[in-house]
């Protein structure tokens, strides 16, 4: 029976450390990272959450991208992860005015962020990212810039549901007051490429005399630069953007992009993760009274794009 003994043995300890390390990998907290839209934009913040899971292999941290852009299955989602039981949650909120109920239910089981866009009125512990009412203020500069003289302008977002289009259309608003620089309208599209584009499409046909379009959300800019391009009008129709999709800085190189405010987007991924960390582990000596941790924008013209491109491609590895 003796030789028995040792295989038997050897099993149950294989069995063991199989089970064990089952164990550790459940143990493990899950932090996740929720966007608003399915955009580029947002692989500069996977960028971030990948150097934070470096940092720290004893979390699991996932990325959920919202593909519809609504809010019906970004609360869909957080239904989801509440229900799987994750430690921490960081989400670029969408329809803030509307979702308050649904993150104070987030907030109760999960330490609660938000990130490029905000929901102040919910308990949120903190929020991560831009300023944007400075941010559309910006913009706005840029914009006079482009227009000394005044002119008709149109602004494309993908909804003013949000609280970033809504900020970002105010610091606008705020930095053309006086001058002789007329907003038509502001576009919405609901996150839909196509309609973006349609949008910039309809709006050079329909006002043939419309001296610039403003794209506030990252691929809104592009799709106006193809719109523009296209109807042949680069240079006699400006356009003033946000983020750095790699069109939006083509359009700069090449003279038919008058500008983009970039976020720092990476920021946003790697700061939402190390910062739940921290709150969970107790620590929120780091949050300001406010609870904003406002991470720095800034201009990208052809004065500056050529290194640009070369640090987002650093960043992105390509």
């Amino acid at each position: 029976m003796r030789k028995f003994v040792g295989p038997l043995l050897a099993g149950a300890l294989v069995a063991g450390l199989c089970a064990g390390g089952a164990a550790e990998a459940q143990q493990k907290k899950t932090l996740v990272f929720v966007t608003n839209v399915a955009a580029d934009f947002w692989t500069f913040a996977r960028r971030g959450i990948e150097k934070a899971q470096k940092e720290h292999p004893d979390y699991n941290m996932e990325m959920i991208v919202t593909t519809e852009g609504t809010a019906a299955a970004q609360r869909r989602e957080l239904d989801d992860l509440v229900a799987r039981g994750v430690a921490g949650i960081s989400v670029s909120v969408d329809d803030a005015a509307h979702a308050t109920e649904e993150l104070n239910k987030v907030a109760a089981k999960a330490v609660l962020f938000t990130t490029d866009s905000d929901a102040p009125q919910s308990k949120r512990v903190a929020y991560i990212g831009t300023d944007n009412v400075a941010a559309g203020r910006q913009a706005g500069q840029e914009i006079l810039k482009a227009l000394p003289n005044g002119g008709k302008i149109m602004l494309f977002v993908g909804t003013m549901d949000a609280d970033n289009a809504r900020e970002r259309v105010q610091g606008i608003r705020e930095a053309l007051k006086g001058s002789k620089v007329e907003i038509l309208d502001v576009r919405t599209d609901q996150a839909d490429f196509t309609k973006a584009k349609s949008n910039a499409e309809d709006t050079l046909a329909k006002y043939p005399d419309i001296s610039l379009m403003s794209g506030l959300w990252s691929y809104d800019t592009p799709e106006i630069y193809d719109a523009v391009k296209n109807a042949g009008k680069c240079g006699k129709v400006k356009i003033v953007g946000f983020d750095e999709d790699a069109r939006t800085l083509r359009g700069i190189s090449e003279g038919c992009v008058q500008s983009t405010i970039v976020q720092q987007p990476f920021e946003f991924g790697y700061q939402s993760m190390i910062g739940l960390i921290k709150v969970i582990n107790g620590d929120r000596s780091w949050i300001p009274a406010d609870g904003k941790i406002i991470v720095p924008t800034r201009v990208i013209d052809k004065s500056n794009v050529a290194e640009f491109v070369t640090y987002v491609k650093t960043l992105l590895h390509k």
